[in-house]
């Protein structure tokens, strides 16, 4: 049978095969940790300790009072050294909360649970959820509590959980939908139980057949209903309205959210966190990490503190080979090169990806050849090289009359461009001075 997809997209080297084989390990507690305070889509969180001050694994320490915001939580047992600005995965130096291990006890401030989640009203479920700082774990860092909150006149009839890592490399999803498959499940539950939704589909690429065994098994053996859906390996596959058109033939509109098509998707990280936060009482302190690539050692999937350095995830690793040039917080598609290795894991952090020359070659830029590879490949139907080229010459209001905030940024027409033009990075240099025009209008 064929398998489902949406139109247009690339083929980029899988490189799965360096960690998912590997079972999840546990990364032993850091000694120090620095949590930034925003590590979400929205606003920031304001520091709630400050230096000197003795906190808990799970205690809240960052907090805001704006709705599209999240919570930031320790994720050791220690003290805290300092309240500053540290450069974080993400690019510009953020404030962050820099805090120390005092002991190797791990004593948790665990969140208040309901005895039976299944007869909690949904608005007491979505406050648990906002409390444990949960957001999109598969790189976009959405608030979950915003995104389970769809206004009355969008009518929710469909629920995708995102199995899909179409992101070479990485293997974090992979391996937790092999290992913890039952408390995704139970996280899928909970999530339709908030949206009331019936109708539960599971998307996973077919190059792994033993997470589309393992999930079809136990989905039977604990009776829900959920559909499990092998789709076919393309990239950008797991970009939530390539998924949807591929699950379920629904074309989100230009501009457009998937609840505008009656449809919520979630990462299978994010439901694991879910599962935890309203079964256990555990905030999102902690996740599971790909480090991969021909450039570390020995590539692993690690449970790590959020806020833990790189540096002591690629130690754990045996650390970089001598002839490894770069290395990337998530991966080579929409993931960004790193100069610094003592940043911190965030709530996004899905992979490292340490790479030698043999993959990652820097190569000469040529002017573009009008061949329309970039327009080929674009799953939005956009017109890359002139996006680029518009925000190369500021003409940002003419981008985006052409449509350039509806990119998603997945690094397609790059990929498939011929004379290497980066074409993805000037288009988010574009939407972003397209947001400050936008942003100064709006002041003024």
């Amino acid at each position: 049978m064929k398998l489902r997809t949406f139109k247009k997209g690339i083929h980029p080297g899988e490189n799965k095969q360096y960690s998912n084989h590997i079972p999840i390990e546990k990364m032993p507690l850091p000694k120090q940790v620095f949590i930034p305070l925003q590590q979400h889509i929205g606003s920031p969180c304001e520091p709630l300790v400050s230096k000197g001050d003795s906190v808990k694994t799970g205690q809240t320490i960052g907090r805001s009072s704006a709705y599209v915001s999240s919570p930031v939580h320790s994720s050791i047992t220690g003290v805290v050294k300092t309240v500053d600005k540290f450069p974080p995965p993400l690019g510009m130096r953020v404030d962050m909360i820099h805090i120390e291990q005092t002991a190797e006890d791990d004593e948790w401030d665990l969140l208040a649970v309901p005895d039976n989640w299944e007869n909690t009203p949904v608005v007491e479920l979505i406050k648990l959820i906002n409390e444990a700082g949960i957001v999109g774990m598969g790189g976009a860092a959405f608030p979950t509590h915003v995104k389970l909150s769809p206004p009355k006149d969008k009518v929710i009839d469909s629920f995708i959980l995102n199995g899909v890592e179409c992101e070479p490399y990485l293997t974090s999803d992979h391996r937790i939908m092999v290992e913890q498959t039952d408390k995704i499940l139970t996280g899928m539950n909970i999530l339709m139980k908030i949206l009331n939704v019936e109708n539960g589909f599971i998307g996973i690429e077919d190059n792994k057949p033993d997470a589309i065994e393992m999930m079809s098994k136990r989905v039977k053996d604990l009776g829900y209903r959920f559909q499990v859906v092998p789709l076919e390996v393309k990239y950008p596959q797991g970009a939530e309205k390539m998924l949807i058109e591929s699950v379920l033939k629904r074309k989100v509109p230009v501009g457009g959210l998937p609840m505008d098509v009656g449809v919520i998707v979630n990462n299978v990280a994010t439901a694991l966190a879910v599962a935890k936060a309203v079964t256990e009482g555990k905030p999102l302190v902690e996740r599971v990490t790909t480090v991969t690539g021909d450039g570390i050692t020995n590539p692993k999937n690690l449970i790590t503190r959020i806020g833990t350095p790189f540096s002591d995830l690629i130690e754990f690793c045996g650390g970089l080979k001598d002839e490894t040039t770069l290395v990337f917080m998530g991966g080579p598609m929409m993931g960004l090169a790193q100069y610094d290795l003592q940043i911190p894991v965030i709530k996004a952090t899905g992979g490292i990806v340490c790479n030698t020359s043999k993959h990652i070659k820097l190569v000469e830029h040529f002017p573009c050849i009008r061949c329309g590879a970039c327009v080929d490949a674009c799953p939005m139907y956009l017109l890359p090289t002139r996006l680029a080229k518009l925000t190369e010459y500021k003409k940002y209001e003419e981008a985006e009359k052409y449509g350039i905030q509806n990119c998603i940024e997945c690094g397609s027409c790059a990929f498939s461009c011929p004379a290497n033009i980066p074409l993805v990075q000037w288009i988010r240099v574009g939407k972003m001075r397209v947001n400050q025009l936008k942003k100064k209008q709006q002041a003024s």
